[in-house]
């Protein structure tokens, strides 16, 4: 479903957030994704709160980024099937609902985005576990 490459990595790095990103396993980095993505929309939510225009923009803008350059751009459309597509057009619709919140100053559009992205975090979180197992497993395989 998420294409093995390192494109979200560099657009994780490329919004300035938190260091670590090339020693993370491809997993790792989706979930890293969400959770800045999720930061960028708090901090959109308190700068709305607090009246700075300017630094709601860049922090939305910073959100969008993290969505249509990561987790968008990391989803491999050919193996992850209609799984894929699905989470192609939300990841759209996230970052048209996040320009709209900009443009309306709207906080319950960020809420929205934010609870979207909770839900597909915690469902990424899920399978954790289960990723970690068939890794495992197919290093073993490739020490034999």
């Amino acid at each position: 479903m998420f294409s093995p490459g390192h494109a979200g990595a560099n657009a994780y790095a490329r919004v300035g957030n938190e260091t670590g990103v090339m020693g993370a396993s491809p997993h790792r980095l989706i979930a890293m994704l969400f959770q800045g993505a999720r930061k960028a929309i708090g901090q959109a939510r308190f700068h709305l709160q607090q009246g700075e225009v300017g630094r709601r923009g860049e922090t939305i803008g910073k959100a969008i980024s993290i969505i249509e350059s990561g987790l968008q751009a990391s989803l491999d459309r050919n193996a992850g099937g209609e799984i894929a597509e699905r989470l192609n057009a939300l990841y759209g619709y996230m970052a048209r609902r996040l320009l709209e919140a900009n443009i309306k100053s709207n906080e319950a559009m960020l809420i929205e985005v934010d609870g979207l992205l909770a839900t597909l975090e915690e469902a990424w979180t899920g399978i954790g576990p289960e990723v970690a197992r068939i890794a495992a497993q197919g290093s073993a395989e490739a020490a034999r």
